[in-house]
């Protein structure tokens, strides 16, 4: 792995080269009509779906959160609430999360968002050398160490996947 920008720096790869973070950047065709922009990136990348993150993001009583969880399952809200002391959790709208984070849905990665929100990394995370998750734009990934992740989003790591 190499730290590089690579061509057409976005915020997250910036965020990691300022940190000299160690990185690998995975381009790959996006389908305009994929719906399922994880599992897309999975596949076009031969990486197991354990492995790449997808980025949510949630309202909580304090605001925005965000939760970033395998594609191969699903957030748990009640988790995630419970993980961010708060009483609930509930899925954004797509057009706030957008405004808010500069990112748009399918590219909306965890880091160099434009407001730095409260960041929840599934701990299955730990679990791997390296994992996967958008660079900030579709058919973009990053590759890097899940502490990469977790320091420079300032996250706590907890139990927010689930599986089904």
């Amino acid at each position: 792995m190499s730290s590089s920008k690579g061509k057409g720096g976005t915020p997250a790869t910036v965020a990691l080269t300022k940190a000299k973070a160690e990185f690998t950047l995975h381009p790959y065709a996006h389908d305009a009509s994929a719906q399922a922009y994880g599992e897309e990136a999975a596949d076009a990348l031969g990486v197991p779906y354990e492995r790449i993150f997808k980025t949510l993001v949630a309202e909580v009583e304090s605001g925005l959160a965000v939760a970033v969880v395998p594609v191969s399952g699903k957030l748990d809200l009640k988790a995630l609430a419970s993980a961010l002391n708060s009483k609930r959790a509930a899925m954004a709208d797509a057009a706030k999360v957008e405004r808010v984070t500069g990112y748009v849905v399918g590219g909306i990665s965890p880091l160099g968002q434009r407001k730095q929100l409260p960041t929840v990394v599934d701990s299955s995370a730990l679990d791997f050398e390296t994992i996967f998750f958008s660079a900030g734009r579709r058919g973009l990934q990053i590759e890097t160490a899940p502490d990469n992740l977790v320091t420079l989003a300032r996250a706590v790591t907890a139990p927010i996947g689930k599986t089904g």
